[in-house]
């Protein structure tokens, strides 16, 4: 229920309190006296579209503040505390701001629940479980299927909308694994391409079967084997250098043997000698090992044509493996083993594709076994309905109108397997029609409340919560007038005492059967909060007055306290 509405410069309202009770709340005024921007506030808080040209021409920033009753443990309540909104009791605050456009900017707008800053789409979803607004747009679309599915829908209950929530979901994860198998098979050639690729290549690296390293260490034995005339050269001549020809041609060796045997002589005599002598004994056992090594070397060097070409083959062996596969040895052993898993994969695939169509087929029968309950459901629920509106349209003063309600089948999706078609007629003698063919704007608009009034009356038998908290008419009466508008605001009383109505009319045969009757008044051009407030006794009897005759006369007055008088009979 909404406690409260607080208004600050939009459109003609510069600063209004609107407040708000239970029951029946009728909203009236002069034709611009600013009703419509109550209703453009209660759009805001309930996430619609901020027009930041409504904000009132020179003010800086315009508001629309609501304070909502929000029943512990509802929908409500839960999206709310979801979005991280803190409620003050059982009531929660609803802000949303808007600032006007300047310079070129299109003017910015925010909202906030429970005193938390939240997306606008965060505020209409926990609006749409507070408040269901009904406008022309509204009626409009009732014309559609989809709309008259769904109506069908909230009247059959929470159990069979229960179901409808588990078909679209398994409707959905049916989708996903019908796509999942399509592309499967779509790319079953693409994947035995692949696979017959990957195991030529594997064939090949598992032929030539290449070792950790082996590429650079064929690298140095071909460069050695390739050289091997210039490595005996150098080798040799090192060799003689440091150990010497023969006895006449003394090596480095030799020298540094004469020069240490000389410091020896005398390093007891001087520190620094016999440090130097240390160190050139270091470098004649350097060079003797120098000498030891050059030797075995020269001795083990030996040309091999032989084992060049072994080399220079393989080399070539592993270059087509690192031309297909990588830089190195170690890159095309790292491709084999991806290779290997991914072929592991694609022969996996009819393995996968056997287990998507065992998957597919189940989802299928589960499909199946929702479809039919929701049709079953549907079809029982139909039948209820037609009657109930039927029932209403002849206490709206359409007296043998008659709605039905049919179930038919249709091509399977993510409602259901159904076609919901609601037909007709306005009399005895005329043929049930298509609702959007048949139905006139103010027929269209008693065949909505005779729905809202009979899912009303429905829910409360249930003891459901699905009831919108509050229900909100705009322009419900257009097209109406005499006892039909009477019979209006008969069903919209019986409707305010499941829920909490408001609206907005022009007809004093609809505001007399108001629990709460709000007048908004517009004085200098613009509405004040003074100018927004309900009315009693003497002072609702001239608003009545003014409505049935567009004066405040005797005869005005007489006319509606006996309205009120009738009223009273009705309602009690």
């Amino acid at each position: 229920m909404i406690a409260e509405l607080r208004i600050e410069n939009l459109g003609v309202i510069a600063d209004a309190t609107v407040p708000l009770g239970p029951g029946l709340v009728v909203l009236t005024g002069e034709t611009g006296a600013g009703k419509t921007m109550v209703l453009t506030a209660l759009n805001l808080l309930t996430g619609g579209r901020a027009d930041a040209s409504l904000v009132r021409t020179g003010a800086t920033s315009a508001a629309a503040e609501g304070r909502f009753v929000v029943p512990p443990g509802s929908t409500a309540a839960a999206q709310a505390a979801e979005a991280g909104a803190a409620l003050d009791g059982d009531e929660l605050l609803v802000v949303r701001t808007m600032t006007p456009a300047s310079d070129g900017s299109p003017g910015r707008s925010r909202a906030f629940l429970g005193g938390r800053s939240v997306p606008q789409a965060v505020l209409g979803e926990v609006a749409a479980a507070l408040v269901t607004v009904h406008g022309q747009a509204d009626q409009m679309q009732l014309r559609a299927p989809a709309r008259q599915r769904e109506a069908l829908d909230d009247f059959a209950g929470p159990s069979h909308q229960d179901l409808v929530v588990d078909h679209r979901r398994a409707w959905t994860a049916r989708q996903d694994l019908a796509a999942d198998l399509a592309d499967l098979v779509a790319r079953a050639d693409e994947r035995r391409r692949e696979a017959e690729l990957l195991r030529l290549g594997l064939d090949e690296v598992e032929r030539i079967d290449p070792q950790p390293g082996e590429d650079t260490e064929l690298a140095r034995l071909v460069e050695r084997l390739a050289h091997v005339e210039d490595l005996r050269g150098a080798s040799t001549a090192a060799h003689e250098a440091l150990a010497g020809v023969d006895d006449t041609h003394l090596g480095a060796e030799a020298h540094v043997q004469t020069a240490l045997r000389a410091l020896e002589q005398v390093s007891g005599h001087d520190d620094v000698l016999a440090e130097l002598a240390r160190r050139t004994a270091e470098v004649g056992y350097l060079l003797a090992d120098a000498v030891t090594e050059l030797a075995a070397y020269v001795d083990g060097l030996a040309a091999d044509p032989a084992a060049l070409e072994t080399a220079q083959r393989r080399r070539a062996e592993l270059a087509t493996l690192t031309r297909a596969h990588g830089p190195d040895v170690a890159a095309v052993l790292a491709w084999a083993s991806d290779a290997g898993l991914r072929l592991l994969d694609l022969d996996g695939g009819q393995d996968r594709v056997a287990a998507l169509r065992s998957d597919l087929a189940q989802a299928d029968a589960r499909l199946t076994g929702l479809q039919a309950q929701i049709t079953q459901g549907r079809q029982a629920a139909a039948a209820q309905l037609s009657t109930a509106v039927s029932d209403e349209l002849s206490g709206l003063a359409m007296s043998g109108a008659r709605l039905e309600v049919r179930v038919g089948p249709a091509d399977p999706g993510p409602w259901g397997a159904d076609q919901v078609e609601m037909l007709f007629a306005a009399h005895p003698d005329a043929p049930l029609l298509p609702l959007a063919r048949a139905a006139s704007g103010g027929e269209l608009s008693r065949v909505m409340l005779a729905l809202e009034v009979s899912l009303a009356v429905s829910l409360a038998a249930d003891g459901s919560d699905g009831l919108a908290g509050t229900f909100v008419f705009d322009e419900v009466d257009a097209g109406v007038g005499g006892r039909a508008a009477v019979e209006v605001g008969r069903r919209l009383a019986q409707l305010g005492r499941s829920t909490q109505v408001l609206v907005v009319t022009h007809l004093a045969q609809v505001a007399a059967f108001a629990d709460h009757h709000l007048v908004v008044t517009r004085s200098d051009g613009v509405v004040r909060a003074s100018d927004v407030h309900q009315v009693d006794g003497d002072d609702r009897l001239a608003e009545l007055a003014r409505m049935l005759s567009g004066q405040d006369s005797q005869t005005a007055r007489a006319h509606a306290a006996e309205l009120l008088d009738r009223v009273s009979s009705w309602t009690t």
